[in-house]
C-alpha cells in the first residue's frame, strides 16, 4: 500500500481515472469546484477530456452523449446544480445510459433529491454515501462499475469535508468483475449496415427493427430497478448486536457519530450505530433486523428530517424512533455548521439514551375499594 497526502477532490479524481473515466463535464459551484479543477488538471494526462461547461444542464448532457458513445463518463455539482440536471438523469435512466454523478453537497439536505429523484418516469438512482475519503475512493470506482453493470445513473453523495480535506490515501485500482461489451453503444461501427443502433427513451425502434415502445420499455426499466433494489443495498453496523440505543446516520455525519458511539461503548453504554452505505437502495431489511429489540432508534442527519422517512418505513418499532439531527450550515451556506461536532452529538445521544432512567417510576394505579 502506497499512501499519498491528497485533497479529497484529487483522490476522487484519481479513483475515477483508475476506473477508466474518459470524459467529465461540469460547471463550477462550491464545494464541487475543487473536483472540477482536479479533473481538469488530471484527465488530460490520462488521455481523457474534461470540459468546463457553460451550465450544469450542458455539462450533464455532454456526459450523457459521451456515455452513449460507449465511454465511461461523469458529471457533477452540488445539490443546487444537480437540481438542474434532473431531466438528463431521468433520460439516462429511461434510455439505459450509464452516468456517474458526483454530488459534493453543501450539507445533507439532498437526501430526497438523491433517493427520490426530480426527473420524470419510473426510475431510481443508485446512491452511495461514503463516510470518509478512503471510502470515497472505493465508492467512486464501484459506481462506474455499477453504472455499466445496470446501465443506469448513479450518484456519489459527497460534501465539503470530502471535497477539501487532506488525508493519506492509497488510490489503487479495485478488482471488480468483468462486464459484457457495450454492444448498445453508438460507436459508429454499425453505420450503413441497416442495423445501426439507437439510444432512445421511447424505444420505438425502426421500421426494420421495431422496439418495445414506451410502455414496454418503461415497464422493463421499472422492473430492472426493482431487481437492483434486491441486490445492491449496502450497510455497516457497529455494536448493533446488543445495543439498547441504535443511532442511524449516513455520510460524513456517520463518521462523527461512529466516533461518539465508540467513546460511549468504552464507558459502558450499550449504544450502537447503523449506517446506510447505499441511500438507495436503502438497506431496509437489515435495519429492520438491527432495530429488533432496541429501546430507542436515534436518527442523526444534518437536515430537518429526510432519511427518517426511510427509517420509519423499515424500523422494527417506529414508536421508539427519535430525531436528534437538524439543519446545520455555517454562515457561508457552503459548509457544515456546529452540529457536526462530537461533543454536541454525544450530548444528544446521551440525552435520549438516559431518558428512561431519568424518568420517575409511574405510581401504581389505585385499586378500587369494594363497598357494600
Amino acid at each position: 500500500m502506497t499512501l499519498e497526502l491528497l485533497q479529497g477532490s484529487v483522490a476522487i479524481t484519481r479513483a475515477a481515472l483508475a476506473a477508466d473515466c474518459k470524459f467529465f463535464a461540469g460547471y463550477p459551484m462550491s464545494p464541487f469546484t475543487p473536483l472540477l479543477e482536479a479533473m481538469s488538471r488530471e484527465m488530460a494526462d490520462s488521455g481523457g477530456v474534461c470540459i468546463n461547461a457553460e451550465s450544469e444542464i450542458e455539462g450533464a448532457n455532454m456526459a450523457l452523449g459521451a456515455s452513449a458513445a460507449g465511454f465511461r463518463a461523469a458529471t457533477g455539482s452540488c445539490g443546487q446544480g444537480i437540481a438542474l440536471m434532473q431531466e438528463t438523469i431521468a433520460e439516462a435512466a429511461l434510455n439505459e445510459t450509464p452516468l456517474v454523478v458526483f454530488n459534493m453537497a453543501r450539507n445533507q439536505q439532498d437526501y430526497y433529491q438523491c433517493t427520490r429523484g426530480g426527473g420524470w418516469g419510473d426510475y431510481r438512482t443508485i446512491t452511495l454515501a461514503p463516510k470518509d475519503i478512503t471510502e470515497a475512493v472505493e465508492h467512486t470506482q464501484l459506481l462506474f462499475h455499477l453504472a455499466d453493470k445496470h446501465r443506469a445513473p448513479v450518484i456519489l453523495y459527497g460534501d465539503d469535508l470530502l471535497a477539501k480535506t487532506l488525508v493519506g490515501v492509497d488510490v489503487a485500482p479495485i478488482d471488480l468483475p468483468e462486464l459484457p461489451a457495450k454492444d448498445w453503444a453508438l460507436d459508429g461501427s454499425a453505420s450503413g449496415t441497416g442495423g445501426s443502433r439507437q439510444v432512445w427513451t421511447f424505444a420505438m425502434g425502426k421500421k426494420n427493427d421495431p422496439g418495445p415502445g414506451p410502455d414496454g420499455q418503461w415497464r422493463r426499466v421499472a422492473a430492472k430497478f426493482a431487481d437492483i433494489e434486491q441486490v445492491e443495498a449496502r450497510h455497516e453496523s457497529v455494536h448493533a448486536d446488543d445495543a439498547e440505543t441504535l443511532v442511524v446516520a449516513f455520510g460524513s455525519a456517520a463518521k462523527f457519530a461512529e466516533y461518539v458511539v465508540e467513546e460511549l461503548r468504552e464507558e459502558g453504554h450499550r449504544v450502537g450505530l447503523f449506517r446506510p452505505i447505499t441511500l438507495w437502495p436503502f438497506p431496509g431489511a437489515a435495519l429492520a433486523e438491527a432495530t429488533r429489540g432496541v429501546k430507542r432508534v436515534l436518527v442523526f442527519e444534518l437536515n430537518a428530517g429526510q432519511m427518517i422517512d426511510d427509517v420509519r418505513q423499515w424500523a422494527h418499532d417506529r414508536d421508539v424512533i427519535r430525531f436528534i439531527g437538524g439543519v446545520s450550515i455555517d454562515e457561508s451556506g457552503l459548509a457544515f455548521g456546529p452540529l457536526l461536532d462530537a461533543p454536541v452529538i454525544r450530548e444528544r445521544i446521551l440525552a435520549e439514551h438516559a431518558a428512561d432512567a431519568a424518568e420517575p417510576a409511574a405510581e401504581p394505579a389505585a385499586v378500587p375499594i369494594a363497598r357494600s
